[in-house]
């Protein structure tokens, strides 16, 4: 596990500067209550309770994107999931929101605006130069602890982020502490019995780069998705091609070389789909086994039901199932059969399991299934791959060296 510390060691009565993941869809200004909220209700809410003064920060968007809105709406949605009043002031290190903040009183939560509306946020630096920001320095005096919940961004090097462990005694908090303790049991835990990954998605570079990672550590590899067309392509069969779509032939450039290394290497390990589903002529769900592909004609969307099948007998004999990725397009039902199916599959069986990556992790929800009936769903994407194959998440490293003593205030 990791040496950081956690709200188990925070003192009591501290005015707490607390780092948030809210980022989430906007839809014509609207933004869309989604999984971050509820879990990160829970550190504020615990926060609150325990008489904290806590202020939050949080980015939304990019410049330039619409979806670079305020935090105004973030405030609400965040109350109703944790059950306590957020104030919200339309400033983040300004005069405003350093008055509103010295005015909190025990158990008040504030939200300030949007940390990617200042100049010093965005750049990816090093922690040093962050912490002598001016965003880093105005508003660490009026703290006495930084408090990091943001897993999800921890592969950033933005300055709320990783400014402010250089400048504050700071902890993990509960989003940051369950997400890393469950992202990294692949590589840190001992299971009694087979380590199976299920892998897919849009991105083969990821896909890749979580194989040759995890190679010494996990028994058996489910390939699905764009992938997993791929490793089939690499494998003779003719698809893993562009047919109205611009998702293959530039991956496969890239990549060929090592999804042939990879195949070659561990072709024991690695278990192709059998077949694939399309969309027929008249809009209905029709499969094609592999073998029988002469010519990719249409896109392949899903892998098809004796994939399924193979698939799912594989999760029930494992001990422990990590998910990266989508095996097909899974947001219309016609083509969830693969990814839903492994999901159920995971859920039935006693085994450790987590879910992640991406979108992946919205095909629970979507599907009616209990997060309970998995060991971990997570919420973060990019922090998700770098855990998995082993890549430093400078958030984390921050919160560590402060821990140690390494950095911090003296």
């Amino acid at each position: 596990m990791s040496a950081f510390r956690t709200l188990d060691d925070l003192p009591p009565e501290q005015r707490v500067l607390v780092r948030l993941d809210l980022n989430s869809p906007v839809e014509d200004g609207v933004v869309r209550d989604n999984r971050r909220f509820s879990r990160h209700a829970e550190t504020v809410a615990e926060l609150a309770d325990a008489g904290h003064r806590v202020a939050l920060v949080a980015h939304q968007g990019r410049p330039g994107r619409d979806t670079f809105v305020s935090l105004e709406q973030h405030a609400g949605i965040l109350a109703d999931h944790a059950g306590v009043d957020v104030e919200f002031v339309a400033d983040t290190f300004g005069g405003e929101a350093l008055t509103a903040t010295r005015n909190l009183d025990a158990g008040d939560v504030l939200l300030l605006e949007n940390t990617r509306m200042t100049d010093d946020e965005l750049p990816e630096r090093a922690p040093e130069e962050h912490a002598d920001s001016e965003f880093v320095r105005t508003l660490a005096p009026t703290f006495d602890a930084y408090v990091n919940d943001a897993y999800s961004a921890a592969h950033r090097r933005h300055a709320s982020l990783v400014g402010f462990p250089l400048r504050l005694p700071s902890y993990a908090g509960r989003v940051m502490e369950t997400e890393y303790g469950a992202n990294t049991a692949i590589a840190e835990r001992e299971f009694d019995g087979e380590v199976t990954m299920v892998v897919g998605g849009t991105k083969a570079t990821d896909v890749v780069g979580v194989m040759e990672a995890l190679d010494g550590t996990v028994d058996r590899f489910l390939l699905g998705g764009v992938a997993g067309e791929l490793f089939l392509r690499a494998a003779g069969h003719p698809v893993g091609e562009d047919v109205d779509t611009d998702l293959f032939d530039d991956q496969w450039d890239a990549n060929e070389e090592t999804i042939r290394s990879v195949l070659e290497q561990r072709r024991e390990q690695v278990t192709l789909a059998s077949d694939l589903a399309y969309e027929d002529d008249d809009g209905e769900r029709a499969e094609v086994a592999v073998e029988a592909v002469d010519r990719k004609e249409r896109s392949f969307l899903d892998v098809g039901s004796a994939t399924v099948a193979g698939y799912e007998s594989a999760i029930r004999d494992s001990a422990a199932v990590f998910v990266k990725g989508a095996l097909g397009v899974f947001e219309d039902e016609r083509f969830s059969h693969g990814t839903v199916g492994v999901l159920e599959a995971i859920a039935e069986t006693d085994c450790f399991s987590v879910v992640g990556g991406g979108d992946t992790s919205r095909a629970v929800e979507l599907y009616g299934l209990s997060e309970d009936d998995f060991s971990h769903v997570s919420i973060a994407g990019g922090a998700y791959i770098r855990a998995l194959t082993g890549e430093p998440l400078p958030a984390v490293e921050l919160l560590e060296r402060n821990a140690a003593g390494e950095v911090g205030p003296e």
